[in-house]
Protein backbone atom coordinates (compact mmCIF):
# COMPACT_ATOMS: atom_id res chain seq x y z
CA UNK A 1 0.00 0.00 0.00
CA UNK A 2 2.91 2.32 0.79
CA UNK A 3 4.36 1.99 -2.70
CA UNK A 4 0.89 2.13 -4.29
CA UNK A 5 0.09 5.52 -2.75
CA UNK A 6 3.58 6.80 -3.55
CA UNK A 7 3.05 5.67 -7.17
CA UNK A 8 -0.32 7.44 -7.41
CA UNK A 9 1.16 10.68 -6.10
CA UNK A 10 4.24 10.38 -8.35
CA UNK A 11 2.06 9.86 -11.42
CA UNK A 12 -0.52 12.49 -10.55
CA UNK A 13 1.78 15.06 -8.97
CA UNK A 14 0.00 17.92 -7.27
CA UNK A 15 -3.25 17.00 -9.01
CA UNK A 16 -2.91 13.49 -7.58
CA UNK A 17 -2.52 14.90 -4.06
CA UNK A 18 -5.53 17.17 -4.57
CA UNK A 19 -7.67 14.32 -5.93
CA UNK A 20 -6.79 11.91 -3.12
CA UNK A 21 -7.57 14.52 -0.47
CA UNK A 22 -10.82 15.44 -2.22
CA UNK A 23 -11.93 11.79 -2.23
CA UNK A 24 -10.77 11.36 1.37
CA UNK A 25 -13.25 14.04 2.41
CA UNK A 26 -16.15 12.59 0.42
CA UNK A 27 -15.61 9.00 1.46
CA UNK A 28 -12.30 8.20 3.12
CA UNK A 29 -10.82 5.15 1.32
CA UNK A 30 -7.34 6.32 2.38
CA UNK A 31 -7.03 8.70 5.34
CA UNK A 32 -5.24 12.02 5.04
CA UNK A 33 -2.91 10.80 7.80
CA UNK A 34 -1.41 8.52 5.14
CA UNK A 35 -1.70 10.69 2.03
CA UNK A 36 -0.05 13.91 3.20
CA UNK A 37 2.98 12.45 5.02
CA UNK A 38 3.79 10.38 1.93
CA UNK A 39 3.48 13.48 -0.22
CA UNK A 40 5.86 15.11 2.25
CA UNK A 41 8.31 12.25 1.68
CA UNK A 42 8.25 12.93 -2.05
CA UNK A 43 8.80 16.63 -1.46
CA UNK A 44 11.84 15.82 0.69
CA UNK A 45 13.21 13.63 -2.11
CA UNK A 46 12.89 16.56 -4.49
CA UNK A 47 10.09 15.04 -6.59
CA UNK A 48 7.61 17.73 -5.50
CA UNK A 49 7.76 21.15 -3.89
CA UNK A 50 6.61 21.15 -0.26
CA UNK A 51 4.65 24.38 -0.66
CA UNK A 52 2.90 22.97 -3.72
CA UNK A 53 2.08 19.77 -1.81
CA UNK A 54 0.57 21.70 1.09
CA UNK A 55 -1.47 23.91 -1.24
CA UNK A 56 -2.71 20.92 -3.28
CA UNK A 57 -3.65 18.94 -0.17
CA UNK A 58 -5.38 21.94 1.38
CA UNK A 59 -7.35 22.64 -1.78
CA UNK A 60 -8.41 19.00 -2.08
CA UNK A 61 -9.59 18.95 1.53
CA UNK A 62 -11.30 22.31 1.07
CA UNK A 63 -13.17 21.25 -2.08
CA UNK A 64 -14.14 17.93 -0.51
CA UNK A 65 -15.93 19.74 2.30
CA UNK A 66 -18.20 21.71 -0.04
CA UNK A 67 -20.55 18.91 -1.24
CA UNK A 68 -21.41 18.03 2.37
CA UNK A 69 -22.05 21.69 3.20
CA UNK A 70 -24.38 22.12 0.24
CA UNK A 71 -26.12 18.83 1.06
CA UNK A 72 -26.84 20.09 4.55
CA UNK A 73 -27.93 23.52 3.32
CA UNK A 74 -30.22 22.24 0.57
CA UNK A 75 -31.79 19.32 2.42
CA UNK A 76 -32.03 20.57 5.99
CA UNK A 77 -31.75 18.52 9.15
CA UNK A 78 -34.95 16.47 8.87
CA UNK A 79 -34.37 15.49 5.24
CA UNK A 80 -30.73 14.70 6.00
CA UNK A 81 -31.91 12.44 8.81
CA UNK A 82 -34.33 10.69 6.46
CA UNK A 83 -31.59 10.33 3.88
CA UNK A 84 -29.24 8.97 6.53
CA UNK A 85 -31.92 6.53 7.64
CA UNK A 86 -32.40 5.27 4.11
CA UNK A 87 -28.88 5.37 2.66
CA UNK A 88 -26.60 6.46 5.47
CA UNK A 89 -25.58 2.98 6.48
CA UNK A 90 -23.42 2.75 3.37
CA UNK A 91 -21.57 5.86 4.57
CA UNK A 92 -21.89 4.76 8.22
CA UNK A 93 -23.91 7.87 9.09
CA UNK A 94 -27.08 7.49 11.13
CA UNK A 95 -29.88 10.00 11.80
CA UNK A 96 -28.59 10.19 15.37
CA UNK A 97 -25.15 11.22 14.06
CA UNK A 98 -26.72 14.05 12.07
CA UNK A 99 -28.70 15.25 15.07
CA UNK A 100 -25.76 15.13 17.46
CA UNK A 101 -23.49 16.91 14.99
CA UNK A 102 -26.10 19.64 14.57
CA UNK A 103 -26.39 20.15 18.32
CA UNK A 104 -22.61 20.23 18.67
CA UNK A 105 -22.33 22.77 15.89
CA UNK A 106 -25.04 24.98 17.40
CA UNK A 107 -23.13 24.99 20.67
CA UNK A 108 -19.78 25.96 19.14
CA UNK A 109 -20.60 27.79 15.90
CA UNK A 110 -17.66 28.97 13.80
CA UNK A 111 -15.18 27.34 16.15
CA UNK A 112 -16.76 23.97 15.37
CA UNK A 113 -15.84 24.29 11.67
CA UNK A 114 -12.28 25.41 12.37
CA UNK A 115 -11.41 22.87 15.06
CA UNK A 116 -13.51 20.18 13.42
CA UNK A 117 -11.14 20.21 10.44
CA UNK A 118 -8.35 19.24 12.85
CA UNK A 119 -10.14 16.22 14.29
CA UNK A 120 -10.01 13.04 12.13
CA UNK A 121 -13.30 11.61 13.38
CA UNK A 122 -15.41 14.67 12.45
CA UNK A 123 -13.43 16.37 9.66
CA UNK A 124 -16.05 15.46 7.06
CA UNK A 125 -19.15 15.37 9.26
CA UNK A 126 -18.76 18.95 10.52
CA UNK A 127 -19.64 20.32 7.07
CA UNK A 128 -23.16 18.89 7.27
CA UNK A 129 -24.43 20.78 10.34
CA UNK A 130 -22.66 23.92 9.08
CA UNK A 131 -24.83 23.69 5.99
CA UNK A 132 -27.95 22.81 7.96
CA UNK A 133 -27.42 25.83 10.22
CA UNK A 134 -26.91 27.99 7.12
CA UNK A 135 -23.56 29.25 8.32
CA UNK A 136 -22.76 32.12 5.91
CA UNK A 137 -20.72 30.69 3.05
CA UNK A 138 -17.82 33.17 3.44
CA UNK A 139 -17.45 32.15 7.10
CA UNK A 140 -17.63 28.45 6.25
CA UNK A 141 -15.05 28.84 3.50
CA UNK A 142 -12.69 30.83 5.71
CA UNK A 143 -12.77 28.48 8.70
CA UNK A 144 -12.67 25.37 6.52
CA UNK A 145 -9.68 26.69 4.58
CA UNK A 146 -7.85 27.76 7.75
CA UNK A 147 -8.39 24.44 9.52
CA UNK A 148 -7.53 22.42 6.42
CA UNK A 149 -4.34 24.41 5.87
CA UNK A 150 -3.12 23.71 9.40
CA UNK A 151 -4.02 20.01 9.16
CA UNK A 152 -2.33 19.39 5.82
CA UNK A 153 0.73 21.45 6.79
CA UNK A 154 1.32 19.46 9.97
CA UNK A 155 1.02 16.12 8.16
CA UNK A 156 3.16 17.20 5.21
CA UNK A 157 5.92 18.65 7.37
CA UNK A 158 5.94 15.45 9.44
CA UNK A 159 6.58 13.42 6.30
CA UNK A 160 9.15 15.92 5.06
CA UNK A 161 11.12 15.90 8.33
CA UNK A 162 11.17 12.09 8.45
CA UNK A 163 12.46 11.70 4.90
CA UNK A 164 15.81 10.35 6.11
CA UNK A 165 13.92 7.38 7.54
CA UNK A 166 12.13 6.71 4.24
CA UNK A 167 13.39 3.16 3.73
CA UNK A 168 12.79 2.19 7.36
CA UNK A 169 9.32 3.71 7.39
CA UNK A 170 8.48 1.96 4.10
CA UNK A 171 9.42 -1.41 5.62
CA UNK A 172 7.12 -0.92 8.58
CA UNK A 173 4.38 1.13 6.96
CA UNK A 174 3.57 -1.22 4.09
CA UNK A 175 2.50 -4.15 6.30
CA UNK A 176 1.31 -1.68 8.90
CA UNK A 177 -0.88 0.13 6.40
CA UNK A 178 -2.54 -3.17 5.54
CA UNK A 179 -3.45 -3.52 9.21
CA UNK A 180 -4.79 0.05 9.17
CA UNK A 181 -6.80 -0.68 6.02
CA UNK A 182 -8.24 -3.86 7.54
CA UNK A 183 -9.10 -1.92 10.69
CA UNK A 184 -10.89 0.75 8.64
CA UNK A 185 -12.85 -1.94 6.79
CA UNK A 186 -13.65 -3.65 10.09
CA UNK A 187 -14.93 -0.44 11.65
CA UNK A 188 -16.97 0.25 8.51
CA UNK A 189 -18.60 -3.19 8.63
CA UNK A 190 -19.26 -2.79 12.37
CA UNK A 191 -20.91 0.59 11.82
CA UNK A 192 -22.87 -0.83 8.90
CA UNK A 193 -24.25 -3.65 11.02
CA UNK A 194 -24.89 -1.36 13.98
CA UNK A 195 -26.88 1.14 11.92
CA UNK A 196 -28.79 -1.67 10.23
CA UNK A 197 -29.71 -3.02 13.67
CA UNK A 198 -30.84 0.44 14.80
CA UNK A 199 -33.10 0.71 11.76
CA UNK A 200 -34.78 -2.58 12.61
CA UNK A 201 -35.78 -1.29 16.05
CA UNK A 202 -37.09 2.06 14.79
Amino acid sequence: MFETIIGLIEQGGYLGVLTLMFLENLFPPIPSEVIMPLAGFLAARGDLNIVGVILAGTMGSFLGALPWYYAGASLGEERMKRLAKRYGRWLTVSPKDVGEASLWFQAHGNKAVFFGRLVPAIRTLISVPAGIARLPLPSFLFYTLAGSLIWTTVLTVAGYVLHTEYDRVAQFMDPGSKVVLLTIVGVYVYRLLKISAQREYQ
